[in-house]
């Protein structure tokens, strides 16, 4: 009890001798830990008579504080020091010349889908977007697709599950979108699709684009001078022609395969037809009052025609010396 006075003293002299806050702790547990001298000196007090406890129960509590205030004291000062230590080795030379900043650019493939949907918003077609994993329902039965269609098949197709599949074509967003809307329709639905499928020329996720038009006096006419139109713009060649080829879809009657002129020949572009009967009734549309047509296009073909590209698996490669020139 009588050295505590002492304390404050020896208490400042440890503390200035540490820099490191590891050795600040260390100090302070000789100070004010369980088996310092302040805790011994409390223990003391019951020695004391009840004048004298309370006189020096506030004196050890004061010696206490005091060496707590030095001890705060000293940790701000080594946490300062050894701030201003680390900025001073890791301050920047702005005197340097700066890094060269590298600017981004959009995917080829995002870039035909802008493309592609500006073009058909500008004579009226609404852009739409629907569920990448999708039910059995809107894949395949609303699409008149039945179940003995090879469509169907494991190799052909990613299952989930025996009810849900990842959607092999964009064309359940037009089933989607009938459900909720009524004709005039006019719509687009990009989107990633997914087969079973991979080669220079096939990927098991790929895009297309897929087109819908519903009204009570649409026909064949219509689809090929909007399909025509369309590709004019996008390749930027109003004298490109297209003919189309008697074809086979489920959801489409008649059916055409599309080609355009390419090279001096014809190159097969895509797929379309008259919606069928069957696929409105699905939607509760009256076949008999409205009639529409239906296309669809592969985006990285279309990317591919463009750009001369002549393997789609460099759209997702990753490799920055391909997609830095666009």
């Amino acid at each position: 009890m009588d050295n505590l006075d002492q304390l404050i003293e020896q208490a400042k002299t440890d503390f200035l001798g540490c820099f490191k806050l590891s050795e600040l702790d260390h100090i302070k547990a000789r100070f004010l830990g369980k088996s310092g001298p302040i805790a011994e000196a409390m223990k003391t007090l019951s020695l004391l008579s009840a004048e004298e406890r309370p006189k020096k129960g506030a004196e050890i509590n004061q010696i206490k504080r005091q060496i707590e205030d030095l001890l705060n004291i000293r940790k701000e000062e080594i946490i300062s020091a050894e701030l201003n230590k680390r900025l001073e080795e890791e301050k920047i030379d702005i005197t340097l010349p700066s890094r060269k900043f590298e600017k981004g650019s959009l995917h080829p493939v995002v870039n035909t889908i802008s493309s592609i949907s500006k073009i058909f918003h500008s004579i009226g077609f609404d852009v739409t977007d629907g569920p990448e994993i999708e039910d059995d329902f809107h894949n395949f039965t609303a699409l008149n697709i039945p179940e003995s269609h090879p469509a169907r098949a494991m190799h052909d197709t990613f299952y989930i599950n025996k009810n849900y599949v990842l959607r092999t074509h964009t064309s359940p967003v037009q089933i989607r979108y009938m459900e909720n809307n009524a004709p005039p329709i006019q719509i687009i639905s990009p989107g990633r699709v997914y087969r079973v499928d991979s080669d220079a020329t096939h990927s098991p996720m790929f895009h297309q684009v897929e087109g819908l038009m519903i009204n009570k006096d649409v026909n064949f006419s219509n689809l090929k001078g909007i399909v025509q139109s369309f590709l004019q713009k996008y390749f930027e060649d109003e004298k490109l022609t297209i003919r189309f080829r008697p074809s086979y879809f489920p959801f489409t009657e008649p059916s055409a395969e599309i080609d355009m002129s390419w090279n001096g020949g014809w190159l097969e572009i895509g797929g379309c037809g008259m919606v069928h009967p069957n696929v409105l009734k699905h939607v509760n549309i009256n076949p008999e009052e409205f009639q529409g047509f239906a296309f669809g296009l592969g985006v990285e073909r279309l990317t591919m025609l463009k750009y001369g590209i002549d393997d789609l698996r460099h759209f997702f490669n990753h490799d920055l010396r391909f997609l830095e020139q666009f």
